[in-house]
């Protein structure tokens, strides 16, 4: 089994920075890809950015040139480096991994509070 835990979270000021990371342990050499998800309270789950075991990466619309996802391997974390943080971004950001079929891995989940 794989376990992801992530941390990072708390409150900033609009226009702030904060990074997440996610370790990971256990049978981790099943995971082929590693993303970030978040969900805001009333709203639907999104995802926000994705790393590919070969370092291909995607980000949502809305977070695209603020936020950047990266991993170290050597530590086994991913990391996601959010810039120019809006109010919009609060949520409770999920870190998720993927094997060969699904997204089968998740977070306990870190809360992110952007608000003056």
């Amino acid at each position: 089994q794989v376990q992801l835990v992530e941390s990072g979270g708390g409150l900033v000021q609009p226009g702030g920075s904060l990074r997440l990371s996610c370790a990971a342990s256990g049978t981790i050499f099943m995971i082929n890809a590693m993303g970030w998800y978040r969900q805001a309270p009333g709203k639907q789950r999104e995802l926000v950015a994705t790393i590919t075991s070969g370092g291909s990466t995607n980000y949502a619309d809305s977070v695209k040139g603020r936020f950047t996802i990266s991993r170290d391997n050597a530590k086994n974390t991913v990391y996601l480096q959010m810039n120019s943080l809006k109010p919009e971004d609060t949520a409770l950001y999920y870190c998720a991994a993927r094997d060969s079929r699904r997204w089968a891995y998740w977070g306990q989940g870190t809360q992110v509070t952007v608000s003056s």
